[in-house]
């Protein structure tokens, strides 16, 4: 009887023409909807949330639950959102001012920013529709969160004669708005790459239903509001 010789010395099974190799789903093995991205790239699960979101929920909930008497957590006021927009109608003659804004507040919020172009034209401003305006970002989540951080407990000290932000400045149903004279006072500005002073609005909405419970919601996260 003629003995078969052995071509793969090693013990190693060759995968089978047209299916390749690790194809079969055995155990532990992923569908066909997993992450299959490298490690560095996956978002890490389980990590720490952000500190200022972190002091909502161990502090801020039950200050206004005592403030406000609310017996459903769900109906605690919180931040939804935090809209950052520079206006720049100079752009209009120089591009490389929008530029440097586009790229300005993508450092301030670690987020891709929204170049705003105007709805109409305008003989008046030489301005046609279509034209780059200002840009703008809006944040959520712990990027949100992160900012709001930075934002009252490192920029707004590093105004000139600081007192506070102004307490007046809510639109009757708890969102807040305040602005901002140049991006100087942010810490991922480098000074020496500033071509122009840029001035913004920063706009911070809420689900308070009263200007009352939203000021309370902002003090209690840190907001220096002006006494």
């Amino acid at each position: 009887m003629a003995q078969k010789t052995d071509n793969n010395p090693g013990g190693d099974k060759k995968p089978k023409a047209g299916k390749p190799a690790g194809s079969g789903r055995g155990k532990g093995d992923v569908g066909s909807g997993a992450d299959l991205r490298p490690a560095e790239g996956r978002p890490k699960s389980g990590g720490s949330q952000a500190r200022l979101r972190e002091l909502y929920k161990s502090k801020v909930i039950p200050a206004l639950k005592q403030d406000f008497g609310y017996k459903n957590p769900m109906a605690v006021p919180k931040i939804e959102k935090v809209s950052i927009n520079i206006g720049l109608g100079e752009a209009t003659g120089n591009s490389k001012l929008m530029d440097s804004a586009v790229n300005e507040l993508s450092a301030i919020a670690g987020q891709k920013v929204v170049v705003t172009k105007a709805k109409k034209s305008i003989a008046a401003f030489k301005l046609r529709e279509g034209m780059a305006i200002g840009c703008m970002v809006t944040l959520r989540g712990d990027r949100m969160y992160e900012f709001l951080d930075r934002l009252m407990n490192v920029a707004l000290p590093r105004v000139r004669d600081f007192r506070g932000v102004s307490p007046k400045s809510f639109d009757g149903r708890g969102n807040y708005t305040m602005g901002l004279r140049d991006q100087l006072i942010f810490p991922e500005i480098d000074y020496n790459k500033v071509d122009k002073t840029k001035g913004m609005n920063i706009s911070i909405s809420t689900t308070a239903k009263t200007d009352a419970e939203g000021l309370a919601l902002l003090r209690h996260m840190g907001m220096p509001f002006r006494q």
